[in-house]
């Protein structure tokens, strides 16, 4: 037996124990069953028998008298807004459930078998009982345990009146994947076209004023030194030295691994460019770093220069 099935059949054998044991205190109706609530129900269900609401009719029936609707049985002892109080032992299975991971909860069960009508002034009691509590199941939810627990309404004089056998799923949530979303792309115009076109070849080109030969990047259509126009590109060798850096933590990207590196890269022919430093931990990065591009396909539709330690 593997460490992990020891450790579920540990657990099962702590759920098991509460099998037999009350819920939690009995629940007593804070109202009697009365007329009015069972107008508002018939109301809002649209239920229309009028043995529920006509006392003529009602009197008139084998019933002698207005009766509740049996679907109503649970409704008497609902606690509304008020908190139930805890520390029953379903409190204490809930907490082992809710520590081994099993958090969610889903209603999959409801058997209520009714013993007779209730009657304007019966007041309502319930206790519940832990019945069962299965082993570790695989469902398409999640893995989980089914807890199985039974209801016994009784009125005034202790005489039952309904039963009912409840069931829920407490499962662990598989873990929700999402698709990575993809790097951001760059914003590619007349200017810088050249560039991203020679990354797609492997190339490494930067922009050179034809008129005083200086390079510049980012790439743009007027010489800051000289104001010609008229330009060229070299392609640059890839190497240089980390000029700065900083390695980002907040706010977090989806499209970015954690941690990484964002440098600005001073080209062995002395212009310098915004890139990642790659294949390396970020604590080892330094300023004046020997660094070498690397063409970097991110995703099927990006390719990037990206630098690692040379």
């Amino acid at each position: 037996m593997s460490s992990a099935d020891t450790l579920t059949a540990g657990l099962y054998e702590k759920l098991r124990a509460f099998v037999g044991q009350e819920a939690g205190p009995p629940t007593t109706a804070r109202d009697p069953v009365n007329e009015a609530m069972i107008r508002h129900w018939c109301d809002a269900i649209g239920d229309t028998n009028p043995v529920y609401t006509d006392p003529g009719a009602a009197a008139a029936s084998v019933h002698g008298g207005i009766v509740a609707p049996p679907t109503m049985l649970q409704a008497w002892t609902m606690p509304g807004l008020s908190p139930r109080p805890g520390g029953g032992a379903q409190d204490e299975l809930f907490r082992l459930l809710d520590e081994a991971g099993f958090t969610s909860v889903v209603a999959t069960n409801c058997d209520q078998e009714y013993v007779r009508y209730l009657r304007p002034g019966d007041v309502i009691t319930v206790t519940n009982t832990i019945e069962d509590v299965s082993p570790e199941k695989h469902t398409a939810l999640g893995d989980g345990h089914f807890i199985t627990t039974r209801m016994e309404f009784r009125d005034q004089a202790g005489e039952p009146v309904a039963t009912m056998g409840w069931r829920l799923l407490r499962f662990r949530p598989p873990e929700r994947r999402e698709p990575k979303p993809p790097r951001p792309r760059p914003a590619i115009n007349d200017d810088n076209a050249f560039f991203w076109e020679g990354v797609g070849r492997g190339e490494l080109l930067i922009q050179r004023c034809a008129s005083c030969g200086r390079l510049r990047h980012p790439p743009r259509p007027m010489c800051p030194h000289c104001q010609s126009l008229e330009w060229d590109t070299v392609t640059a060798s890839g190497r240089g030295r980390v000029y700065s850096f900083v390695v980002p933590h907040y706010p977090q990207v989806p499209a970015f691994d954690y941690p990484y590196v964002v440098a600005v890269i001073e080209l062995d022919e002395g212009t310098r460019l915004v890139s990642n430093v790659i294949d390396v931990d970020p604590a080892d990065v330094e300023i004046g770093m020997p660094v070498e591009v690397s063409f970097v396909a991110v995703d099927d539709e990006l390719t990037l220069p990206l630098f690692r330690p040379a």
